[in-house]
């Protein structure tokens, strides 16, 4: 089931007929109390979510969701008019999966779905431990010195790709591309946004990751 919380009708039932169309389920909320609601008799598998809503703003439902254990890891996309870079790294860095700006294609939206659904069924169940850094994928957990880190989404899975390929530089376009799912129509600054909040985070760990210059970052598990 995949859920959409847009106040625009005409938006809302476009989506949800595509989505139908292509063999998903799919229902949709004009505003985010009808969402609510229904999260309690059921959890979709993914959530598309708009940004500029009555009642209160996707950044906020989204905020809320990431901190609840029971449905964090939930996939979500973010549907809005608001399409600049800063908007971007904003609604990233609050924990959504990928950002779409309106208007958007059908097929695109489609195909980023598909992409996210994909990522998280292949979530491995391997475990890195590197010095001081421990990172289990599977139980979604990051350590240093046995202290938990708290990541955002996308800064967590900025370092289990990095710890994935170990020894293997990634270029920016590369961690865009994996991390979320295509190819990003813009400056590529928002992995160096990412990678610096993940150093930050880190702490004594942070100097793992390392940024090898003019290509892109990596991990050495040595």
């Amino acid at each position: 089931m995949i859920y959409l919380v847009e106040d625009d009708e005409s938006i809302r039932e476009l989506v949800i007929y595509t989505l139908k169309s292509q063999g998903f389920e799919a229902q949709g909320f004009e505003r985010p109390s009808m969402f609510w609601k229904a999260l309690e008799k059921e959890y979709p598998a993914l959530l598309l979510l708009d940004v500029m809503l009555p009642e209160e703003d996707g950044i906020s439902i989204l905020k809320k969701l990431r901190m609840r254990p029971d449905i964090r890891k939930l996939p979500i996309i973010m549907l809005t008019a608001k399409g600049s870079e800063y908007d971007t790294v904003i609604g990233l860095d609050s924990g959504a999966d990928d950002y779409i700006p309106k208007p958007f294609r059908m097929m695109e939206l489609i195909s980023r779905i598909r992409a996210l659904l994909r990522r998280t069924e292949d979530e491995g169940a391997e475990e890195y431990q590197i010095g001081n850094l421990y990172v289990c994928p599977a139980r979604h957990i990051a350590t240093v010195d046995k202290q938990n880190v708290n990541l955002t989404l996308k800064e967590y899975e900025v370092l289990c790709l990095l710890l994935k390929n170990s020894g293997t530089v990634l270029s920016r376009t590369q961690l865009l591309n994996q991390v979320w799912g295509y190819e990003f129509d813009g400056e590529s600054r928002t992995v160096d946004v990412h990678i610096r909040t993940l150093r930050q985070k880190l702490g004594s760990a942070g100097e793992l990751v390392e940024t090898v210059r003019g290509v892109g970052y990596k991990i050495d598990m040595k």
